[in-house]
């Protein structure tokens, strides 16, 4: 493969389709509004309680990853469902992994605002 010169447009139209993703995401995916209200919420909660800078970077890392897993989540079942339409145990396999990334990133999420949150509330 021949490299290619680096190009300013290549690269603004490389963002462009990076926010299509994050547009796609989150009008067409029910997960992402899910993940969206729970960020909120998470933002809210942080701002009422003043929270120090470590703690809204622990806070905004938690909601990014969480964010990051179920897009990957959300690619890997529209590609999975482009390869074939009928159940297949391989797909299924790899779909059901792809699901526990995002379970595990997002209970990462809920311990850290567990530790943050709760000392701060009670």
């Amino acid at each position: 493969m021949k490299d290619k010169e680096f190009s300013i447009i290549a690269r603004v139209k490389s963002f462009k389709h990076a926010f299509n993703g994050l547009k796609l995401f989150f009008t067409n995916e029910h997960n992402g509004w899910v993940h969206l209200l729970a960020a909120v919420l998470a933002i809210a909660l942080s701002l009422y309680l003043n929270l120090s800078t470590l703690e809204w970077i622990a806070i905004i890392s938690a909601i990014a990853i969480v964010f990051a897993a179920e897009i990957f989540n959300s690619a890997v079942e529209k590609l999975a469902d482009v390869v074939t339409s009928e159940i297949n145990p391989q797909i299924k396999i790899v779909k059901d992994l792809a699901a526990a990334g995002v379970l595990v990133t997002a209970i990462l999420a809920v311990l850290i605002g567990a530790i943050i949150f709760l000392p701060k509330l009670f």
